[in-house]
């Protein structure tokens, strides 16, 4: 069959479901966040079902559940992001590092990698360090953080440090705003899976008309976006968007092809994914799958690519995940 006509292989979620895997797929356990994150109780209110929650529509607040949840699921208890940085909301991080577990475990003929040897690699990783962490803690392996901002790099060490993650988290800094994996990916290194949340905008200007629309439709006063609503400039637009970042990823994965099994992007929208896909097959990609998730109303999805021949593949899982 000619590549250009090829299919991608697609995962569908469950509408509204979490991976199955995800320990906060049935809520969040108030009462017990509580224990392990005692600053939490400040926050808390009482539903009127009579249920322990929090005012969604305030940031701290929302980031204090997310301190918790780390701490109480992962013994992450110096988690934290300074103001301006992109503030995660963690179920759905970790929906996406699962979901990649799950892509390796298939690419092991449905058997999980011997998770001591993975080694993870997150383009962006920003401020708050919240794929490696997860990756790391949820999984098992290594992770190295690639990141431009030289103040979200201090502060992402400064996690790594605290929580004395310092043999399995390594930082490198991205010197070239032009560049996504060369100035990254050394000679040397061979990687399990690539993963990244790219900016969805083009420009400034469209970036803040996002903010505003989500301040609107949480009810939050204007200046809200100050206190982690909002995100760095790299962190929110780039110079074409999410598309000219697909793009480019896709072309630079072609130099790295032997290096890393599975690439893979989270893709906001459908459009974007029909072209990075089409672009991968011309690539000479093998394999391409789109992975679809479900978070309450939200499906999001990511793309994943590999390189590899079957033979390369079967060498792989020999001489890495079963290793």
């Amino acid at each position: 069959m000619a590549k250009s006509v090829k299919a991608a292989a697609t995962v569908r979620a469950a509408a509204s479901k979490m991976h199955p895997a995800n320990p906060f797929i049935t809520g969040y356990p108030m009462a017990e966040l509580i224990k392990a994150y005692p600053a939490l109780q400040t926050h808390v209110i009482t539903t009127v079902r009579g249920e322990l929650s929090i005012p969604f529509a305030d940031p701290v607040a929302v980031k204090c559940l997310n301190q918790a949840l780390l701490a109480y699921q992962y013994q992450l208890k110096f988690w934290d992001v300074p103001d301006g940085f992109l503030c995660p909301a963690v179920p759905g991080r970790l929906d996406y590092i699962l979901h990649l577990r799950d892509l390796l475990t298939s690419a092991n003929l449905g058997k999980p990698p011997k998770s001591k040897n993975l080694q993870w690699l997150d383009i962006g990783c920003g401020a708050n360090l919240i794929y490696p962490l997860l990756a790391v803690k949820a999984v098992g392996g290594h992770a190295i953080a690639a990141e431009l901002d030289s103040e979200a790099i201090t502060h992402a060490q400064t996690l790594v440090s605290k929580h004395q993650l310092q043999p399995r988290i390594a930082i490198r800094q991205q010197h070239k705003s032009t560049a996504i994996f060369h100035g990254i990916i050394n000679k040397s290194d061979v990687i399990d899976v690539t993963l990244c949340n790219p900016p969805f905008h083009q420009n400034a200007e469209e970036a803040a008309a996002g903010s505003t629309r989500k301040r609107e439709n949480l009810g939050l006063a204007a200046d809200a976006a100050l206190l982690n609503f909002s995100g760095r400039d790299h962190e929110l637009w780039c110079e074409g968007g999410e598309a000219a970042f697909l793009k480019l990823m896709a072309d630079e994965s072609r130099d790295f092809a032997a290096q890393v099994f599975w690439f893979s992007s989270l893709v906001s929208k459908q459009i974007h994914v029909d072209a990075l896909v089409k672009q991968l097959w011309k690539l000479g990609a093998v394999e391409v799958k789109v992975v679809e998730m479900g978070q309450g109303q939200k499906i999001s999805r990511f793309v994943a690519w590999t390189y590899l021949t079957e033979v390369q593949q079967q060498l792989w899982r020999q001489h890495r995940f079963n290793r």
